[in-house]
């Protein structure tokens, strides 16, 4: 009896040893319905029903040729009644190269916990290709439905082919995807796979959520999206071409423009040299003959008006009045220590810079080598920290494009996809070219500079007495520093629209802040040169803005202690600051300010009820502090999330406000604008009236969710490669650079004026 088992084993392998010995036949689907077949041959399309438990497995096989040319999609659709989760239906499908599984139900893990199943499953399996080379494929599926429960469970297998797998250029396809049964579709020629999968939430793409009463709750819902998609093709490269091609010419065309100016210039001066009228120039190419402080001041007398002896001690000597030649600003021997060691001066200014009425000789006092060494620091110092900046800043963002280009995670950079055209590695090239205006703007403001340099120093060394003791002291340290900052903000612009995202917005914005704040300097500068703020001040400052911006960004959002912290620090800095500039920084800065401030402010307006000495810088304080103080209560109120945009606008509204105050008082003061200074105060207002509507054009935002941020996204609207954000680079890049010129150029009409009769404000 022992020999009867082997005996029945051999019985049992008997038919498959024959099967083995016969010669090879074309594959044929199994023949189904033998209980003995480890594999059931199956059709497509055709539904089976079946119910599996630990001692129970059924393995189906589908067999189908591919044709070389042709891609032939499978989709598996399963379905279970069962709900026991501890017990789900395993689904494995073998192929020749692949494998792949999942169980019904399916689970997925929401927020906070929640978990969502789902009883039908569907797999769209990854197809072989037949190439020519190898002709018609016999392809072989085979589908093991196996579960570990011990009193079965039930489940529905259907295998089907996609009639529409391959999608067509310019032809949308209708479909629906639920979690559990995304969909894949492929794209021929180029060879992609698009793979469409559904969140079993909203909240993932920004939607709203509630929160459960039980922990842990497992919710049945049956959740499926309707979608369409459209595949079509890239732009031509002649349209790269004629968009890089444009970017240049608009620009090159500003170039032209000065170009042509400075010739009008220089013919018109070679005209007056050779008729023997010489003179300052007024900035459009007229010589300025006629006394621009003519006219009196509401109250009665000139502004500022007190016997010209009166300032003589604050009189700048000049060559021809018995005082030290001028001397070329390359004099490396000379110092700051050197006018602070000179006893009149220290003993003499605070005298000066009270007096009722101040012109700008009683500011200009200091050598003016000195003073000129001491602004060029500014522009050495946004060099290096423009280099020191710049490169990790680069490095970081060409990590971030390679990851994008490596995991082809598309929810890394909030591009406007509808309007991203890549080149290389980029993927947004459009968006860093659009940044070009700014570095080559920046860089003519640089030539620009540069030439008026140049001349400046000409004159100082012909001894021209027009520069030497007339018209606004010219110190180009600022304007150089201003050029380079335009320049680096169009780099780290693109820098940033390389990869835009919640990680790197600041990179640019620290330059805006940079720009802004060189601005109020030099405008400050033009009438208080000896007692501006040195570069190391002022960068310092900058630094201790951007250091709150950070912590603005970071703890900012829905944090209440710290808008309570940050609107004290704004409401005191900007005290602090009035003060000093109010007493034209003879009072002193430190814990004790604001208690001698409370004290002046208690005798002079409390008990005595007097006037302000200084009234027209008063008003424009006291607007100053307003405005600001309303930034601070709208921050501590509202909150906003993007705190950068809401330090930048703090800082353009008092540069705004501040220019503003310069011009009504430059009028009040029968001081005239020439016309290139007006021509480029209405070209300011006009292109920055147009960029900010493109700026507020909301084509992406990181804010949100990348699929909040899709939702803004919109066509292009310039040679179909341009959107609005880059309108708004090209406007912003031409607005910045009217500003400068705005600056460079306004007190033209000084030039001929002594420095004794232009007054301070």
């Amino acid at each position: 009896m022992r020999g009867c088992p082997r005996l029945a084993l051999l019985c049992a392998l008997l038919p498959w040893l024959l099967r083995a010995a016969a010669p090879p036949s074309p594959a044929q689907p199994l023949e189904r319905g033998d209980p003995r077949d480890p594999a059931r041959g199956a059709d497509f399309d055709r539904v089976y029903s079946g119910v599996v438990s630990l001692s129970t497995e059924n393995i189906y096989s589908f067999n189908y040729t591919s044709q070389p040319g042709q891609v032939n999609a499978v989709r598996v659709y399963v379905n279970s009644s069962s709900e026991n989760l501890d017990y789900p239906v395993l689904v494995v499908v073998r192929q020749q190269k692949a494998v792949l599984s999942w169980q019904v139900p399916l689970l997925f893990q929401g927020l906070y916990q929640r978990s969502y199943n789902y009883q039908e499953v569907s797999r769209t399996l990854c197809p072989s290709e037949a190439t020519n080379e190898t002709g018609p494929l016999e392809q072989l599926i085979f589908v093991d439905v196996a579960s570990m429960a011990p009193l079965g469970a039930q489940y529905k297998l259907l295998v089907t082919k996609i009639q529409h797998f391959q999608l067509q250029t310019n032809v949308a396809f209708h479909f629906t995807a639920s979690p559990s049964q995304p969909q894949k579709k492929d794209f021929p020629g180029e060879q992609f796979f698009v793979v469409f999968v559904i969140k079993p939430e909203d909240y993932a793409c920004g939607g709203s959520f509630f929160i459960q009463e039980k922990e842990n709750q497992t919710w049945n819902l049956q959740r499926a999206k309707n979608l369409k998609v459209t595949i079509v093709p890239s732009i031509k490269e002649t349209i790269y071409v004629k968009s890089i091609l444009l970017s240049f010419l608009i620009f090159f065309s500003f170039y032209l423009g000065c170009l042509l100016i400075a010739f009008v210039h220089y013919i018109r001066f070679q005209r007056k040299s050779i008729d023997g009228s010489f003179g300052s120039s007024d900035g459009s190419g007229n010589m300025a003959v006629s006394h621009p402080i003519a006219a009196s001041t509401p109250e009665g007398s000139n502004y500022g008006a007190i016997e010209e002896s009166s300032s003589s001690p604050g009189r700048q000597m000049s060559s021809s009045d018995g005082g030290q030649p001028c001397q070329s600003d390359t004099d490396s021997s000379v110092e700051e220590s050197d006018f602070d060691t000179m006893p009149d001066i220290e003993s003499d200014k605070n005298i000066i810079r009270t007096k009722m009425f101040l012109y700008l000789s009683d500011l200009s006092r200091k050598d003016r080598r000195i003073v000129s060494k001491k602004y060029k620091i500014y522009f050495w110092n946004i060099i290096t920290i423009a280099v020191f900046y710049a490169l990790p800043v680069i490095q970081l963002v060409i990590t971030y494009q390679t990851v994008v280009n490596v995991t082809g995670n598309q929810d890394i950079c909030y591009y406007n996809f509808l309007c991203a055209h890549p080149l290389g590695v980029l993927s947004a090239f459009n968006n860093i070219l659009s940044n070009l205006g700014h570095v080559l703007l920046g860089f003519l403001f640089l030539l620009i500079v540069l030439r008026r340099d140049i001349l400046h120093r000409r004159a100082l060394e012909a001894k021209d007495i027009f520069a030497m003791d007339y018209g606004i002291p010219k110190h180009f340290g600022v304007f150089y520093a201003m050029g380079i900052a335009l320049m680096m903000e169009g780099v780290l612009s693109a820098c940033y629209h390389v990869c835009p995202n919640y990680s790197n917005f600041q990179f640019d914005t620290s330059f805006m802040y940079m720009i802004a704040g060189l601005c109020m300097l030099k405008l400050y500068q033009t009438r208080h040169p000896d007692i501006n703020a040195s570069a190391y001040a002022a960068y310092a400052s900058f630094a201790v803005v951007i250091t709150l911006t950070v912590l603005g960004v970071v703890f900012g959002k829905n944090d209440l202690w710290f808008w309570i912290i940050f609107s004290a620090i704004h409401i005191l800095a900007s005290l602090a600051l009035s003060t000093q500039i109010y007493y034209m920084g003879r009072f002193k800065i430190d814990l004790g300010i604001f208690r001698r401030a409370a004290m002046v402010f208690y005798t002079d307006f409390v008990q005595q009820c007097s006037r302000p000495l200084y009234m027209d810088r008063m008003v424009l304080l006291i607007v100053g502090n307003l405005v600001n103080w309303s930034f601070a209560l709208f921050g501590l109120i509202y909150r906003p999330r993007d705190f950068a945009s809401y330090m930048l606008g703090i800082f353009i509204c008092n540069l705004l406000l501040y220019l503003a105050f310069y011009i009504i008082m430059k009028l009040r003061s029968s001081e005239k604008l020439l016309p290139i200074p007006l021509f480029c105060i209405v070209a300011t207002a006009v292109v920055w009236a147009s960029a900010l509507y493109f700026f507020f054009q909301n084509l992406s935002s990181w804010e949100g969710t990348p699929a909040e941020s899709r939702e803004k996204n919109r066509e292009c609207i310039l040679l179909g490669f341009f959107d609005d954000h880059d309108i708004w680079h090209f406007l912003s890049a031409t607005a910045l650079f009217f500003s400068f010129l705005v600056l460079l150029t306004l007190d033209d009409d000084l030039d001929v004026v002594r420095r004794d009769q232009i007054p301070v404000f």
